[in-house]
């Protein structure tokens, strides 16, 4: 059965007579539900009848619905109000604007505000780089969508795209002190695009792409990055790229295989998957069979994306014309980046010895996780209720850190494999197991590796 997780966390408020052991009902038929409780409490109570507030935490939003009409079925048990925890903290928004300075008197206004201000204009008319200094560019960041390829929900549009881009700000915020902002973008006209963002660029230091479909991504950061005079970053690709060469280096390191020599099957070319292969094949990478929605990448058909033609170039499978089942006999690593359940526990069994298996889909795998496990020495996902979570928050406020505070203008594939190499570093030794390829995102020295790393590239 799949694992009940926090993002799916309901609170339910049910009465009940007092008499009536309300507290054990409501345990034993929300266990039976299979949910996990996470909290009880009694809100009330009086001489014939307590109010109790349960907490717990579903599958989904299906699960969370069983599990009301569990307790609604009981004749004893009186539902009152069920809330949902995600949606409550949503409420309102996630970010909010705060101001660095005190505003308690006229003086202060007078500074902060006219006449004061003025002068602090007249500077940087007269000397654009005191923009940097005396404005909130130098620690400031667009992250940029236009809601075409948001998680595994697919083109919502910019508005449904904006819990995703706030949870993104305030991520930075957290793991870097970065001041980050959401810019959703009403259009999906690449032309339209690049020009807004080409305009709005004054007030940010760096420009984070993100939830983008291909090919269109990829022509927006190159044509952004000759553009513009600050760094552009792509998250799903080169974010995802960095996390994954990361976990694949203390996971081969974990069953003594050398990245060179190794296997490797790719489920999934879009601008993840073509950004990872890339930064593996800059590692030292040979061996990348590839798989897209229409099957195995293994001839330029004339398409006009530039990242397809790099990969048919430089991931040729040689003569092997198979499908995902027959590439995956033998293989080392699998990778996805695709799709949920596009393999089954035999795909995972016919695996070489001591196989890694990163099935990153996001929220439902490519395989089940606990199938995978039964045969796979190590198993990674990119979710945060299982062990080894490819999560890209181990990288882009680290990465931004080091972009911001060395004002490197430029990406290169040498900063991301540093950016790799000092997240796989925050694993020691007698740290690195099977559950533990990654540090935490938790762990305060990985943004500061990674910006260290970013400095070091230059």
């Amino acid at each position: 059965m799949a694992s009940t997780s926090p993002g799916y966390g309901i609170t339910i408020r049910v009465d009940a007579p007092a008499s009536a052991q309300p507290v054990s009902e409501i345990t034993q038929a929300i266990l039976a539900a299979g949910a996990s409780i996470t909290a009880l409490d009694v809100v009330e109570s009086v001489l014939d009848r307590v109010v109790i507030d349960v907490t717990c935490d579903a599958i989904d939003a299906e699960h969370a619905e069983a599990i009301t009409a569990a307790l609604s079925e009981n004749k004893n048990l009186n539902v009152r109000k069920v809330s949902d925890r995600t949606f409550l903290l949503h409420l309102g928004g996630k970010i909010e604007i705060a101001s660095k300075v005190p505003l308690k008197t006229r003086d202060d206004l007078s500074r902060a505000y006219t006449p004061g201000v003025a002068r602090i204009c007249q500077a940087i008319a007269k000397d654009p780089s005191d923009l940097r200094r005396l404005t909130i560019k130098r620690n400031t960041v667009a992250v940029v969508t236009d809601g075409s390829a948001v998680l595994g929900l697919g083109n919502i549009g910019p508005g449904a795209a904006l819990p995703v881009m706030e949870g993104k700000a305030a991520l930075f915020k957290r793991f870097a002190d970065v001041d980050a902002w959401p810019v959703c973008l009403d259009t999906q006209d690449v032309e339209e695009i690049i020009r807004t963002v080409q305009i709005i660029a004054p007030v940010y230091g760096g420009i984070n792409l993100e939830d983008i479909s291909a090919p269109r991504c990829f022509e927006i950061e190159a044509r952004l990055r000759d553009l513009l005079d600050i760094p552009v970053f792509h998250d799903d690709q080169h974010g995802t790229a960095i996390v994954v060469l990361a976990a694949l280096t203390n996971a081969l390191k974990l069953v003594k295989k050398d990245l060179k020599s190794t296997k490797i099957v790719l489920s999934g070319v879009g601008a993840a998957g073509t950004a990872v292969a890339r930064l593996l094949i800059a590692n030292g990478a040979k061996n990348i069979i590839g798989f897209g929605k229409d099957g195995l990448i293994f001839e330029d058909k004339g398409e006009s994306d530039p990242m397809r033609k790099w990969f048919v170039e430089n991931c040729s499978p040689g003569a092997f014309r198979g499908d995902l089942s027959a590439a995956m006999k033998g293989a080392d690593v699998f990778i996805g980046l695709s799709a949920p359940n596009v393999l089954v526990e035999a795909d995972i069994k016919s695996m070489a010895k001591d196989a890694i298996v990163f099935a990153l889909a996001n929220p439902d795998p490519e395989i089940d996780p606990a199938l995978a496990r039964k045969h796979a020495a190590v198993v990674a996902t990119g979710r945060s209720d299982h062990p080894n979570q490819i999560n890209n928050v181990l990288a882009f406020p680290g990465i931004f850190r080091g972009l911001l505070d060395a004002h490197i203008t430029k990406i290169t594939d040498n900063m991301l494999v540093l950016a790799a190499e000092a997240i796989a570093s925050c694993v020691s030794s007698e740290q690195l197991n099977a559950n533990f390829i990654v540090p935490s995102v938790f762990d305060p020295t990985v943004s500061q590796k990674v910006a260290a790393a970013v400095k070091k590239s230059v």
